[in-house]
C-alpha cells in the first residue's frame, strides 16, 4: 500500500541537510544529499529516541546529537555506536517542488 504525504518544499531542506518532519504520532527525517536528491528517515535515533534534527549531516551519514552514533540515512543502516538498531526509510518523490513521503512503505 502506498501512503503519500506532502511534506514539505524543496527549498525547506538545504544541502547535505535535514528537516523534522512531525505526522500523526511519528517523527520522520528528510534529508537533501550533497547531489541535491532526498531520502527520508525515522525522526529518532534508535540508541536513546533522540531527534535527529540537530545532528550533523555529513556526505551519506546524519549523527545523532546526543551520542555522536551515526547512520546512513539513504539506507538506514546503524554506522557507529552507541547505535546498533538500523533507521527505517521511507520512499521519497517530488512533484511541483514538493517532497512526499510514503508513510506506509
Amino acid at each position: 500500500m502506498v501512503n503519500w504525504v506532502k511534506a514539505c518544499k524543496k527549498e525547506d531542506i538545504e544541502l547535505e541537510d535535514l528537516i523534522r518532519f512531525d505526522y500523526e504520532n511519528k517523527t520522520y527525517a528528510i534529508y537533501c544529499s550533497p547531489d541535491e536528491n532526498y531520502f527520508c528517515t525515522d525522526g529518532l535515533c534508535t540508541h536513546e529516541n533522540v531527534h535527529l534534527e540537530d545532528g550533523l549531516v555529513m556526505d551519506d551519514l546524519i549523527e545523532c546529537p546526543m551520542h555522536n552514533g551515526q547512520f546512513n540515512y539513504k539506507t538506514g543502516k546503524a554506522i557507529r555506536s552507541p547505535a546498533c538498531d538500523d533507521l527505517k526509510i521511507y520512499n521519497v518523490k517530488v512533484e511541483s517542488d514538493f517532497i512526499f513521503i510514503d508513510i506506509d512503505s
